[in-house]
């Protein structure tokens, strides 16, 4: 299975690469988004290691059923042959209405397939009242004329 855009990436490809994998994410739909991770994938996100599309796959549920609402802006920060590095900021809420931004930076890597084989997350999180949401698009997908990090100087 071939997931391109494939490595060795260029500028163009990166970009395009980050904003395939926010478009996933932004689904909420763990078995569409697992696809775009080798089968033997190894991550580390916070406090958790899954390795592993089927573990993966079990983070990724708990995450949704807790983050309500999620919506994510991932953007290129740096790359090179078949590794990428984003930050990324989303705002999700909890089950009891309460609001919440997360800010982050991951290191990607990639086999020659254009699958991911290893995800470094580091993630920091506040809460925020309502009224300071920044990401009010429908559920799904950014809409290609909203602002991204840079512009909004998150």
């Amino acid at each position: 299975m071939s997931r391109p855009p494939l490595p060795p990436f260029t500028t163009q490809t990166a970009i395009e690469k980050v904003r395939l994998a926010e478009d996933g994410w932004n689904s909420r739909d763990p078995d569409r988004v697992v696809l775009a991770y080798s089968t033997d994938t190894k991550w580390r996100n916070r406090a958790e290691f899954p390795v592993g599309r089927e573990e993966v796959r079990a983070f990724l549920k708990r995450k949704w059923v807790r983050e309500l609402e999620y919506r994510l802006v991932k953007e290129l920060w740096s790359f090179a042959d078949n590794r990428i590095a984003v930050r990324y900021a989303y705002e999700y809420r909890d089950d009891s209405g309460n609001w919440f931004r997360a800010y982050g930076n991951e290191n990607w890597e990639f086999d020659r397939a254009g699958l991911m084989t290893s995800r470094h997350a580091s993630i920091n999180e506040a809460p925020i009242a309502e009224a300071d949401r920044k990401f009010h698009w429908p559920l799904g997908p950014r809409p290609l004329d909203h602002p991204g990090l840079s512009e909004m100087d998150l």
